[in-house]
C-alpha cells in the first residue's frame, strides 16, 4: 500500500535561502552556460573531437552547468517558502526560528533553523533536519535536549527564541 509522504529531503526554505537559489539559477543560465557553450564551440572548432582533451573537459563541464540547473528548477519548484517573521507561535522553535542555547558549562551558541540548501555552520544556520534542528523543533524557552555530538551526548537548554 502506497502512502501519501513527504518527499526525502522535504523542501522548506527561508525567503532569503529561496532568493539565493534562483539568483545561482539564474547566474547559470545567463552567464555561465553561454560562456560553456562558448568554449564547446571553440574547442569543437580545434579537430577531431574524440582525442580533444578540451573539447572533452568542456562538453563534461557543460554537462555539470544543465546538471546543477535542472537540480534548483526541480528544487525551486518543490520548495515550500516559510517567512520566520510571519510565525504566529512566536514562544516555541519552528523552521526559521533563531535559537540561543545554553550547554552544561554555560557556553551559549546560537542556531538560526533553516532549510538543508541554506545551511552555513559559520554562521549558525543548521537544517531543520540536523540532529541539533530536529531535537530543537517545538522545544520553548527553558526546555532542555538531548543531541547527539560528534564527540558524545550533550545536553542543550533553550535560552531564548527570535524570529527575525
Amino acid at each position: 500500500m502506497l502512502r501519501n509522504r513527504a518527499k526525502p529531503g522535504s523542501k522548506y526554505a527561508t525567503p532569503e535561502g529561496a532568493r539565493r537559489l534562483r539568483a545561482e539559477l539564474d547566474e547559470l543560465w545567463r552567464v555561465e552556460r553561454p560562456a560553456v557553450t562558448r568554449a564547446v564551440a571553440e574547442a569543437a572548432a580545434m579537430g577531431d573531437r574524440s582525442e580533444n582533451a578540451e573539447y572533452i573537459y568542456r562538453k563534461r563541464q557543460l554537462r555539470d552547468v544543465d546538471r546543477r540547473m535542472r537540480f534548483l528548477s526541480k528544487r525551486l519548484d518543490d520548495v515550500r517558502v516559510v517567512d520566520p517573521r510571519s510565525q504566529p507561535h512566536r514562544d516555541r522553535v519552528f523552521f526559521g526560528a533563531t535559537v540561543t542555547v545554553e550547554d552544561a558549562e554555560g557556553e551559549e551558541a546560537t542556531y538560526r533553523i533553516v532549510g538543508v540548501d541554506e545551511t552555513d555552520g559559520a554562521a549558525g544556520d543548521i537544517s531543520w533536519q540536523s540532529p541539533v534542528g530536529r531535537a530543537l523543533l517545538g522545544k520553548s524557552i527553558g526546555d532542555t535536549v538531548t543531541v547527539r555530538w560528534h564527540a558524545g551526548l550533550r545536553e542543550l537548554t533553550v535560552a531564548e527564541i527570535d524570529y527575525r
